[in-house]
């Protein structure tokens, strides 16, 4: 489902000398429902990873293959595309937007798909997905009124809500308490399986990347197997 091929990514030093490499000559296969964690510590180049496979940023070789879409061959609007109808993003800091409530910040990313035109359509999907993270009651709430885990449930929906084929989390439970996190790890685990949705997850903790099907550790730029 998702190709990562000879990937590098260098970046130029501040003092204009020699490039540093963050990612050399990464491949990587991710098949349909498969859930996956990048471990490593902070500065190790996961986040640098998880945003090439987004479509957030370009690789300085190398190539990205999703659904047989090659990253290569899309200028900015395709990106943005399969951005915002292929991927959906589940970050540390949630990113609600604090003046929305929470249904609202489920749909904004419906807003610019069109296979969301009618707008009950994606309303009933939101309520279903929040029921299922045990969010509906909040639905009138704005992000300021619920706790670290509830808005990182909500992050979750909204990241869901367009019926991606690939579900990327940034450190999704570093800002969380040990309990909190364990919750929302349970709850992308049965996401991921139920909604059959591709997996990757980053994070610094090994509790994290316990919960994947498959583990890998981000090592001086290169992707072992743990």
């Amino acid at each position: 489902m998702l190709e990562f091929i000879n990937v590098s990514k260098e970046f130029d030093s501040p003092g204009g000398g020699e490039k540093t490499s963050v990612l050399r000559d990464i491949s990587l296969r991710v098949e349909k429902g498969e859930s996956l964690a990048v471990a490593g510590p902070s500065g190790s180049g996961k986040s640098t990873l998880l945003n090439i496979i987004g479509a957030l940023d370009k690789p300085t070789a190398g190539r990205v293959v999703l659904e047989g879409t090659d990253y290569m061959d899309l200028d900015e609007n395709g990106l943005a595309e399969v951005r915002n109808r292929r991927i959906g993003f589940i970050f540390q800091l949630h990113h609600l937007l604090p003046q929305c409530t929470v249904m609202e910040n489920v749909l904004v990313p419906t807003l610019i798909n069109s296979d969301y035109s009618d707008c009950r359509q994606a309303e009933e999907r939101a309520l279903e997905l929040l029921r299922r993270v045990g969010m509906a009651d909040f639905k009138l709430h704005r992000p300021g009124q619920l706790s670290g885990g509830q808005r990182q449930r909500v992050a979750v929906v909204r990241a869901l809500i367009n019926e991606p084929v690939l579900l990327l989390a940034d450190e999704p439970t570093g800002s969380l308490d040990n309990s909190t996190s364990r919750d929302v790890l349970n709850l992308l685990m049965d996401l991921n399986s139920s909604e059959d949705v591709a997996l990757i997850m980053v994070s610094h903790a090994d509790s994290v990347a316990g919960c994947a099907d498959k583990v890998y550790r981000l090592h001086e730029g290169r992707l072992e197997n743990v």
